[in-house]
């Protein structure tokens, strides 16, 4: 039996994530969301249950938007509910609960999908009255800003869960230990520091000389960290990584290939930040960060907080953003010098004066730039981005 991720109301308000993306999608410490609760349920995902403009949603090795109905004796998680990675619930209650709250459900029937089509029927409607509900460890969710504030306590205690597992070398520094996986290479003259948390090394990926890692830190399979210091941060996979990062979450396939700080902040996947790309985490006041949300301006309540930078999303050399920016999905930060706070999807900035980056050469740039990491945009991917481009011209 296959488990489904049910993005509620207010997953789908996580911009700028939200408008390609299945929040399941985004990565919560070491690992995304969907590849924690596979191993918590044991079981393969059987896909998402997402807005509308998400239908066409399409990923290499990664389950699609569900179209048709759920299966009586499926399970339905919440994807904003972020498991311990070593939860083992029993699969003979039919209701998980994480923080007093139903994280997953096993269906009592088959649901259609229309039922949930507007993310605010809750996994407690649909269940009703089914006992018992066992408790599971975890975190919630219920603000976009949450995965950078929990960033640090998610990492250690998934590299603790998952190191010991699959490191071929491990070594105990500080109060904490690294591991490195087979097949990982890191260069003499590379340093690491376990003094604030482990660190993990995915088998293919290259820590080069003169870098400092700083724990807790997860470095993804098959990318490259080079130089500076990168502390406190969950590196995705197949990335290039440069320069000063800390307190940060990449997702795949994103560029930090130069010189510049990024700190508290989230990167999608496919971003790429030009040289000399900057973010401010922290006001000169340090006071809390407030973030832009479809809803408006929010106070985040923290002190630390970068910028959020949407898949496609694009930096121009020396590019400076401010605490709690906004980057949408598909824009380009172009000649900007100090970038908005808010900067909306498949915008093209020149100095603030956002226009609009035409479809056509969003999918040429994207294409050309997929085609370097030997990737392509496949014809489904293709609509889900243009029905992306549509709903973001419809809220302009």
């Amino acid at each position: 039996m296959t488990f489904f991720l049910y993005d509620d109301t207010r997953a789908r308000s996580f911009e700028p994530f939200a408008l390609t993306r299945p929040i399941g999608e985004l990565r919560a410490g070491a690992l995304i969301t969907r590849e924690r609760w596979a191993r918590v349920t044991g079981e393969e995902a059987g896909g998402h249950v997402v807005s509308a403009h998400l239908l066409d949603y399409d990923e290499p090795h990664v389950p699609g938007a569900v179209t048709d109905s759920l299966p009586a004796g499926a399970w339905l998680v919440n994807s904003r509910c972020i498991p311990s990675l070593d939860a083992r619930p029993s699969h003979d209650a039919p209701v998980w609960r994480c923080g007093g709250r139903y994280a997953g459900i096993r269906l009592p029937r088959a649901v259609p999908v229309a039922e949930l089509s507007d993310g605010t029927t809750t996994l407690e409607a649909i269940a009703g009255d089914a006992e018992p509900a066992v408790d599971i460890r975890g975190r919630w969710v219920d603000e976009v800003w949450h995965f950078i504030r929990d960033l640090h306590g998610q990492l250690c205690d998934d590299i603790d869960i998952l190191g010991p597992a699959a490191a071929s070398r491990s070594s105990k520094r500080d109060a904490h230990a690294v591991y490195v996986e087979h097949g990982a290479k890191v260069d003499p003259m590379a340093s690491v520091d376990c003094s604030k948390g482990p660190v993990f090394v995915r088998r293919g990926a290259v820590v080069s000389a003169f870098t400092r890692l700083i724990g807790p830190c997860y470095v993804g399979e098959e990318s490259t960290v080079s130089m500076d210091r990168i502390e406190g941060s969950s590196i995705g996979e197949h990335c290039k990584v440069h320069g000063e990062l800390s307190a940060s979450i990449i997702l795949s396939y994103a560029n930090k290939s130069h010189d510049g700080f990024v700190g508290h902040s989230y990167l999608g996947r496919w971003v790429n930040l030009g040289a000399g790309t900057i973010t401010s985490n922290l006001k000169n006041t340090y006071g809390s960060v407030s973030l832009w949300t479809p809803s408006g301006l929010r106070d985040t309540g923290l002190q630390f907080l970068g910028t959020l930078f949407g898949d496609f999303a694009k930096t121009s050399i020396g590019s400076r953003l401010t605490t709690g920016s906004v980057v949408g999905a598909g824009a380009n930060v172009v000649d900007a010098g100090v970038a908005a706070k808010y900067i909306p999807a498949f915008a093209w900035d020149n100095s603030g004066r956002p226009g609009t980056y035409e479809l056509a050469k969003f999918y040429e740039a994207a294409e050309r730039q997929m085609q370097r990491r030997a990737q392509t945009l496949g014809v489904k991917a293709r609509r889900q981005l243009a029905a992306a481009h549509a709903a973001s011209l419809k809220g302009k």
